[in-house]
């Protein structure tokens, strides 16, 4: 926003009809902008079934293993031995006993009111300060499992608890924000140490992360810009592991699909692979490192795969109303308060394991960078070369749609935000001027942004 602008926003609400004036003519629609996948797109909208359909240029043999992923995906897993030998071998320890436990119908997941849970689709990973930086807990490693199989005992319970602080919006109209705080309870060896590092993370939705895996590591490092070099007051940061970049998880913790999914299946299931071929128990839980394994690795190369295919496939559906007035008002209000500067609208993928997800024009709104959102998003928990104010931007691809598929609007790390608005209003750190920027905007222009985030 010019300095004109800027001040009139301090003086007044500012309208869409003032912004025309700094802004420019209205936002138009883009060639392809209304199917964000590309060619892989859904257009058959399904309603609480929007996000199960597979990419739609998928060949037939990659369609029907897509669909005995999504079986996969979908099976419940049991402890071993047991006569389903193809899905024995759940925990000792777990959060969930399928994948669509945390993602439903391949939806996002939302935060646990208060109480004791369920903490179903959202986990709370965790560490030990060190000399280096954070390292797993030598007694509960690096994420907190609140299930077990019997006669192992539960490591952790985990609790939540809620905040509220009262705001007003330039105009006057009033607004709530809530947080969630968590504690922990070791019902076997009383407090937990005091110092353990805590970050909660809801389960995303699962559509386009083939794409978003697919986007060439040279078009991040293009939008990429860690000391401001341009002066924007954006300083996005490439994840980095060894010579991997990260694409995936609230800190950008995984470097592809596939490493996503071994790491759900030994996280949140306590199911070993080839990549991921040993328990997340510590030495200090012996009737963890006791229980029987289901197999070496528990889940098989076949299955890993194909449930890593499924991932890849989940098709993006099509917009509704990507042409209609009030959408494309929104999208030039999106421009000029500068959200795109981190929700970069476009990318074409390239090379994929999928060649059906190359060479696409994709339109997820993510740079897939780190950024600072201040200290009221902060978990504290540094990872790699995400500080513990930094968080990877997220895709805002389908979020109209989450109400729909997943029968709520919990949206930010944590679910803590309850609409879309109250997510641009947690904005701080780099996001800091273009929420003050939509804190100063009229209803009606306030509405036709949300408007506009709702079709993507």
């Amino acid at each position: 926003m010019t300095a004109s602008c800027a001040a009139r926003a301090k003086a007044a609400p500012l309208t869409f009809a003032a912004l025309l004036g700094c802004a420019g003519p209205q936002a138009t629609l883009e060639e392809g902008e209304w199917l964000p996948g590309g060619d892989t797109t859904s257009t058959l909208l399904l309603g609480s079934n929007a996000f199960l359909m597979p990419a739609q240029n998928l060949d037939a043999e990659h369609e029907q293993d897509f669909y005995s992923g999504n079986s996969f995906f979908n099976a419940s897993w049991t402890e071993a031995p047991a006569s389903a030998e193809a899905r024995d071998g759940l925990g000792p320890l777990f959060n969930a006993r399928s994948c669509s436990g945390c993602h439903f119908k391949d939806g996002k997941g939302a935060p646990p009111e208060a109480g004791d849970g369920p903490f179903v689709g959202l986990l709370l990973r965790i560490s030990a300060p060190g000399a280096d930086g954070p390292t797993p807990d030598p007694r509960y490693g690096g994420q907190v499992q609140d299930q077990a199989n019997p006669g192992v005992p539960v490591e952790l319970t985990p609790r939540a608890a809620w905040q509220t602080r009262d705001g007003e919006l330039h105009d006057g109209t009033p607004y709530s924000l809530t947080w969630p705080t968590f504690t922990l309870t070791d019902p076997q060896h009383g407090p937990v140490a005091e110092g353990l590092m805590m970050s909660p993370r809801v389960a995303p939705h699962m559509v386009g992360l083939g794409l978003l895996e697919a986007i060439p590591e040279e078009r991040l490092d293009e939008l990429s810009d860690p000391h401001d070099e341009d002066g924007d007051g954006i300083s996005g940061v490439v994840q980095r592991h060894g010579d991997r970049v990260g694409r995936f998880g609230w800190k950008a913790d995984a470097t592809d699909v596939e490493a996503q999914v071994a790491g759900a299946f030994a996280g949140d299931m306590g199911l070993t692979s080839r990549l991921v071929p040993a328990d997340d128990c510590t030495d200090a839980q012996a009737e963890c490192l006791e229980e029987p394994s289901g197999g070496e690795p528990e889940v098989s190369d076949e299955i890993l795969d194909l449930v890593t295919l499924y991932s890849r496939a989940v098709a993006v559906p099509a917009r509704r109303a990507a042409d209609d007035e009030r959408v494309l008002q929104g999208k030039a209000l999106f421009n000029e308060l500068g959200c795109g500067s981190c929700h970069t609208p476009s990318h074409v993928t390239g090379p994929s394991p999928l060649p059906e997800l190359s060479d696409q024009l994709i339109w997820p709104y993510t740079d897939l960078l780190l950024h600072d959102m201040g200290e009221g998003l902060a978990d504290g928990r540094p990872l790699g070369e995400a500080s513990g104010q930094e968080w990877r931007t997220p895709p805002l691809w389908s979020l109209g749609l989450i109400d729909e598929v997943s029968g709520h609007t919990r949206f930010l790390h944590d679910g803590r935000a309850r609409s879309l608005e109250e997510a641009i209003l947690w904005h701080g750190g780099e996001a800091e001027a273009a929420q003050a920027d939509y804190v100063a905007l009229s209803a009606e222009d306030r509405a036709a942004l949300i408007v506009f985030l709702e079709d993507l």
